[in-house]
């Protein structure tokens, strides 16, 4: 099955390859995206290119007027460290804007909405790992709040507005195309150092673990989630999936893995630990098995060889 689907922030990251994946699907593709941190020359020459504020009236009108039959909503304020110094900016555009496209999709008749919510800190510092779907939300950040209360906004206008929404709990996404300068994309900042042979900022004592998860596995689990049927009941974890491969690796295990891969030593500088950082994060994905028919297939050193290529052409 295919329709038509709005990709919001489908000139960044991961939203430029999920757009790649619905195309490749047979879907008919429209990207929304205001290029503040995204790209035009990621955007898919097939898919249509609307450049708009996820917060503006044209945003909504094109969700109420577009005949779409799925809303892929990954345009957001993606920086934990933003959301600490403006809570309101990062408020804004991921519950104000989110809202807005909501009560669009809502006019327009859309069917489903897919949201990238974040595993990574809406668990925040959690007991059990790998940590599953229905484990306490205690975000210790303000974009970890704004996220969980995107899940609200979508369960609730869900029901009001009569659409179905699905909630994707990444983990730490990798894959080309990530910007160095986030700080969510520390595989990017290493691999982007090594090449430009400086050394590597371990910040504690490099034992706190993380789950990456390669981006097009990521695109496949959004394109699975637009069809398929959700798990019934009422509570917020019900549309709720976790994306990622339940494998803990250190940082001190990334500086090794990414090293191997691109031959070298790398040069290790350690730094006081940052506040607020969770000490470890895997997502359980039974789930994603079960209901998407999903398991992650590209293995983190396969994963690193084309993003590692990639930025060898980005750096010409």
């Amino acid at each position: 099955m295919s329709g038509r689907v709005l990709v919001t922030g489908g000139a960044g990251f991961i939203g430029s390859h999920i757009a790649e994946a619905y195309l490749a699907a047979g879907w008919e593709v429209v990207v929304l995206d205001d290029l503040s941190r995204g790209h035009q020359r990621n955007i898919p020459s097939a898919a249509r290119f609307v450049r708009a504020d996820i917060r503006s009236p044209e945003a909504r009108k094109l969700l109420a007027t577009g005949g779409f039959t799925v809303l892929s909503h990954h345009a957001a304020q993606i920086d934990v460290r933003v959301s600490v110094d403006q809570p309101a900016l990062d408020a804004e555009i991921n519950l104000v804007g989110f809202a807005n496209l909501l009560d669009g999709a809502g006019a327009g008749g859309v069917k489903r909405v897919v949201f990238a919510s974040s595993g990574g800190v809406v668990y925040g510092d959690p007991e059990v790992v790998p940590t599953p779907e229905t484990a306490p939300k205690l975000p210790i950040s303000p974009y970890g709040v704004s996220k969980l209360s995107g899940e609200y906004y979508l369960r609730a206008l869900g029901a009001l507005r009569g659409f179905e929404g699905v909630a994707m709990r990444y983990a730490n996404v990798f894959g080309p195309r990530q910007d160095p300068k986030s700080e969510a994309g520390v595989v990017s900042i290493f691999v982007s150092r090594l090449l430009a042979r400086q050394p590597l900022t371990v910040f504690g004592d490099g034992r706190q673990t993380r789950d990456y998860v390669f981006v097009k596995d990521v695109a496949r689990a959004n394109v699975l989630a637009s069809t398929a049927a959700l798990p019934p009941g009422t509570d917020l974890d019900a549309p709720a999936i976790n994306i990622a491969t339940g494998i803990q690796r250190s940082v001190l295990d990334l500086t090794q893995s990414i090293g191997q891969v691109m031959k070298v030593t790398p040069e290790l500088e350690f730094a006081p630990p940052r506040p607020g950082e969770l000490f470890r994060s895997s997502l359980a994905i039974g789930k994603a098995k079960s209901v998407l028919g999903w398991a992650p297939e590209v293995r983190f050193e396969d994963g690193l060889v084309p993003l590692i290529e990639w930025f060898k052409k980005e750096a010409r």
